[in-house]
């Protein structure tokens, strides 16, 4: 039970200055812009774009700024601001396979068409500081970059579908549902798993898949491809007939090879699990896809080994972050209402048992 609270504006006024001299820091030091965080603190701004389910690098930057560098508070803002945005409709499936790619890797074949591009990675990089970014001014080396005409790039997977190694995709099932529009409803079709995989925590995801590569769910993965690049979006529009190009995203798309299946009428084939992120997110894509496979053990046919990552109201139901903030948080607003009734409950137990010790010493 809550009661209206009175007599704190003055206090709520104050909190509010005291923040944003907080989020200010030294005035001495020059302020943070938002091109800077865009530019130079861009994995952030793709979690917060990702997780906050709306593709706008300046926003997301405006939003870790405000937020002074709390990528869940972040979320939060963006997705509040994207329940304000009007929709003129939905774009057409994004082409992956065309992706202008910065980074493709594979780790089931060494040579695959169109070639391995290792692109910005800290797989390369010793864990060490490295104190000459304290150096202010410093240019950075220009990388050298594949030409756009050898960009071709199939995916990988394809060369196991070919060859009919890799179970095949499942039929088109219609328009998914939308669930940044309707409420998560259980049993959730992998459309709707995957969206909420997409935009659960990260940090959530990754424990789950942690724990599928340890035992606790029927998974063996390699990865298969694992892509980023920029693919264009696409919409029709009625009047004119056709589709036009509205735009470009950056994405980041895992596809895993996990063990395979079979039985006495059907072949052994390999079987997959798929993560789709905004931006570039690697981590987030591979823990998506070994967690999306770890759900799909029923319509596979496979055992429930009772792991967490295969109980899918579990995984759902706990992976958002802002729902998981919202409930966690909620407890250190004024509860004076419920903790008195409990505290009168307590003391009404102790003056009966102190009664009951006193009959019986009697």
């Amino acid at each position: 039970m809550y009661v209206a609270t009175k007599g704190g504006e003055r206090a709520i006024e104050a909190a509010h200055d005291w923040l944003a001299e907080a989020r200010r820091g030294d005035p001495a030091l020059p302020e943070l812009s938002v091109a800077q965080i865009r530019e130079q603190m861009a994995l952030a701004v793709n979690r917060v774009m990702a997780e906050g389910s709306l593709y706008d690098p300046d926003l997301a930057a405006l939003a870790i700024k405000q937020a002074r560098g709390d990528l869940i508070e972040a979320i939060f803002l963006i997705r509040a601001y994207r329940t304000t945005l009007p929709r003129f409709g939905a774009s057409r499936p994004v082409e992956t396979a065309t992706m202008a790619i910065d980074r493709r890797i594979s780790a089931t074949f060494k040579d695959v068409p169109g070639g391995q591009i290792l692109g910005p990675t800290f797989d390369y990089t010793h864990r060490l500081l490295d104190f000459k970014l304290m150096a202010e001014g410093e240019a950075p080396p220009q990388a050298a970059r594949r030409p756009a005409e050898e960009a071709a790039a199939p995916h990988v997977l394809g060369l196991l579908d070919r060859d009919g190694l890799m179970e095949p995709l499942g039929a088109d099932a219609g328009e998914p549902p939308d669930l940044t529009r309707e409420p998560l409803e259980m049993p959730a079709p992998r459309a709707l798993r995957l969206q909420a995989l997409a935009r659960g925590d990260e940090g959530f995801v990754l424990s789950l898949a942690y724990s599928t590569q340890r035992g606790y769910g029927r998974t063996h993965a390699f990865v298969g491809e694992l892509r980023i690049g920029c693919c264009a979006v696409e919409m029709e529009i009625p009047e004119l007939g056709f589709a036009i190009g509205i735009g470009e995203i950056e994405l980041t798309e895992c596809e895993t090879v996990n063990q395979f299946t079979g039985s006495k009428t059907e072949p052994a084939q390999f079987t997959r699990g798929y993560g789709l992120v905004l931006g570039q997110s690697e981590r987030k894509a591979i823990s998506m896809s070994l967690v999306d496979r770890a759900l799909r053990w029923e319509e596979l046919g496979e055992e429930n080994t009772g792991a967490p990552a295969q109980d899918a109201e579990f995984v759902l139901g706990h992976c958002d972050n802002i729902q998981a903030t919202g409930f966690l948080e909620h407890i250190k607003l004024p509860h004076y209402v419920d903790f008195q009734s409990e505290l009168e409950l307590i003391r009404k137990l102790r003056r009966a048992a102190e009664g009951a010790r006193q009959e019986a010493a009697q």
